[in-house]
């Protein structure tokens, strides 16, 4: 074993699967994409911190991910242009404001260009800056969360819990499609808040796709939207 471990066959194999790795996270290789939505009250209360002294009232952008089945945090941080401010042209910055905004410090352009070099430069070779900013609006424009739980008479309360299933239901209901819900939990109550709704997409962003990944939820416990 001992010769195996130092022949040159066995080092020029450990050095292709180290190679392989790290361009895979360097360069991009993903299968589909993670359009995150996040509801800012539950980032609010529990960072306790928020640029506001009253959060929006409706989901905002988190992120577009590209992500992979097999690890969805990867790829990150990958090789590409960096974040190009004055290539968010100022009618699209107007948008990204309402969609896209930075509830916890107020710093919209820096939580933009931390998502850009974090996630974006994974999917260069598939969308620009602009085309990532354009098209991640587009997909917050194409289903209002808000509107779509509001309709099914989920809406903020102190007191009302729901299942993961009454939540999921309207969404698929309206998108046609299977959401992926995220939840944070209170450390001194226990209680899970909903924080975030997640779309997925395929490879070149454009068709919507069933998440079919486990909830961070737990199916079987209430869940506060406050």
């Amino acid at each position: 074993m001992a010769m195996l471990k130092s022949s040159p066959a066995f080092l020029v194999l450990a050095f292709a699967f180290f190679f392989c790795f790290i361009m895979s996270t360097s360069t991009g290789s993903y299968v589909y994409f993670q359009f995150v939505q996040q509801w800012p009250t539950t980032t609010c209360i529990l960072r306790k911190k928020c640029s506001q002294p009253r959060p929006l009232q409706i989901f905002t952008i988190h992120g577009l991910w590209p992500s992979n089945y097999s690890n969805p945090t990867r790829p990150s941080n990958c090789i590409g242009s960096q974040f190009n401010f004055t290539k968010v042209y100022p009618h699209m910055r107007t948008k990204l404001k309402r969609a896209w905004p930075d509830v916890e410090s107020g710093n919209d352009t820096k939580f933009w260009e931390g998502e850009w070099n974090k996630h974006g430069t994974c999917s260069e070779e598939r969308l620009n800056q602009m085309q990532y900013f354009e098209r991640s609006y587009a997909m917050w424009r194409s289903f209002n969360i808000s509107e779509i739980l509001k309709n099914a008479s989920i809406v903020p309360s102190a007191t009302q819990k729901w299942s993961y299933s009454d939540i999921v239901a309207p969404i698929k209901a309206a998108t046609k499609r299977t959401p992926l819900l995220r939840c944070k939990q209170d450390k001194k109550t226990q209680l899970l808040h909903l924080h975030e709704v997640v779309f997925c997409y395929e490879y070149n962003a454009l068709k919507q796709i069933d998440c079919n990944r486990t909830s961070a939820c737990g199916n079987q416990q209430t869940i506060s939207f406050q």
